[in-house]
This record gives structure tokens, sequence and C-alpha cells, in this order.
């Protein structure tokens, strides 16, 4: 039998970037691959020993959630934060990580899956409600582009960064793709999102939703990005160096080339045109 993967969610986004939601659904995938129509033969810690005995019937990503749905209408809800990883191991394996750290250990026959240091783990009765809040996922099958525009267009976030980030108006992209996006419509991340108009937004929200499903196929170790993590590095397009700057109540840092996609000044004037 081949090795199983041992950390599903983790290089790139573990300790360092909230998982976005093309690594989140990697993480149900291989999850999905393990575990699915398996029974629990144990589970720890004990708020969640009744999934024993219980049949695994779907592992689903929403954005950047996970619900691992039983057999019983019961479901575990469970969101990676900065910390938190899904590992499998076979019976008896040494853990990479150690077991203190666990949030939910689920034992089958074959396989032990573990979820590290989640910031988010509960059992639910309806699969849905954790992720009922969401907008559209950035990576269904069947993306309502449209009910995105409507949110957008309701939300209160003061720039287009911030918009991006807002999972209830589309759930999934997270500052990586915000980055990246942004920077390849030539957008600047300050600009008001009430400036764009419906063709332009829609445009964004695609390129984003491309770019991931793009990356869904393609290894972490092989994924390029032009303004992510490049600070001062020259811009791929105009070699400009890549600026870095806090954003949004969370200060999110935000990489972008300040040629290509505007400057605080046209910023300042965007702003002064719409209150005036």
């Amino acid at each position: 039998m081949a090795p199983l993967p041992r950390a599903l969610c983790s290089g790139r986004n573990a300790g360092r970037f909230l998982p976005e939601g093309d690594t989140i659904w990697r993480t149900a995938a291989a999850l999905r691959r393990r575990i699915a129509g398996k029974v629990v033969r144990d589970a720890r810690p004990q708020s969640i020993a009744r999934l024993k005995g219980r049949q695994v019937n779907a592992v689903d990503p929403n954005g950047k959630h996970l619900v691992i749905a039983f057999d019983g209408g019961i479901a575990l809800h469970s969101h990676m934060g900065m910390t938190g990883s899904w590992h499998t191991y076979r019976p008896g394996e040494p853990w990479r990580q150690p077991a203190w750290r666990a949030t939910v250990v689920l034992t089958f026959d074959d396989v032990v899956a573990v979820c590290f240091a989640a910031p988010v783990m509960e059992l639910v009765r309806d699969a849905r409600r954790p992720v009922a809040h969401l907008g559209p996922d950035i990576l269904a099958d069947t993306f309502d582009l449209e009910e995105v525009l409507r949110r957008a267009r309701l939300s209160e976030a003061a720039t287009l960064g911030e918009l991006l980030l807002e999972q209830r108006v589309c759930a999934g992209i997270g500052n990586i793709y915000k980055c990246e996006a942004l920077w390849q419509l030539r957008l600047d991340p300050w600009a008001v999102p009430a400036s764009l108009d419906d063709e332009t937004m829609r445009r964004l929200y695609n390129t984003a939703r491309e770019m991931m499903r793009r990356n869904l196929t393609t290894p972490i170790s092989r994924q390029r990005h032009a303004v992510h993590g490049h600070g001062r590095r020259p811009c791929p397009r105009c070699g400009s160096p890549i600026r870095i700057e806090a954003q949004g109540a969370l200060a999110r840092l935000t990489y972008y080339c300040e040629r290509c996609q505007g400057s605080h000044l046209s910023r300042a004037r965007t702003a002064r045109q719409l209150l005036h």
C-alpha cells in the first residue's frame, strides 16, 4: 500500500497564512480518499465520542471551512485558522506533532486522521449551519457570480482588498489570491469598491476563481505568484519594486505594484471624487 500523505493542510499555510479555499479543497479531497465510507472505531476527545461507530458519509470543503458528515445526521465542522492541519497515519505510526496538540483524533481500521491545533472544531446537527453565512464558494463547480456581485454591492468593505477577503460575499479567497487577482487586472487594492463597474467586478472574481481552480491540480511546490511573498522584488510586468502594506482592521499584508496598480495619491483622489 502506498504511503499516506501525512500533512494534508500545511506547507505554505501552516503557521504562516490562513489557508485559502484551494488548500482546504485539497485537504478535503485527500481526507475523502482515505476515510469516506469508513466506520469510526474510536473518536477523541470525549466531546466527540458519539462519532464512534458512525460511518463517514461525506467530506466537503466550503470556502475555508471543512465539514465531515456522518450517518445519523451529525457532522464535524473545522476551520484551520493559521495553525491547524489535518494529518493521516497508519495505526501505530509515529505522529509528526506531539499528541497534546491534537484537537481531534478519528481512528479507523486502517488509518488514523488527526487534526492538530485547529482553533474551531465542533460537532453540529446540521452540516449546513456552520457555512450558512458564507457567500458562494469560489471553487464550486456551479458558481453564482451574480449573487457574489449582489453581496459585494451590499458590503461595507472600505477597499477592494478588504472586499475580496469578505467571506460573506464570496467564500474561499484569501490573501494570496486577493493580491494576485488585483495585480493581474491592474486594480488598486485601496480603491473604493463602488468605483468599479459591475463588469470589472465580475472580471475580478472570475480571475480569482480561475487562478484558484488552476492551482487545484498544481502541486504547491510548483505554484508561482507574481507579487504575493515578493516584497521589494521587481514586478514581473514593469520591474518596479513590489510594495507591502498592512490593510484593513486585521492588518493583512497586501503585496502590490504601485506603478501598475496605482499610488496613494490616486487612492486619495478617487475617495475625494466619490465624496463630493
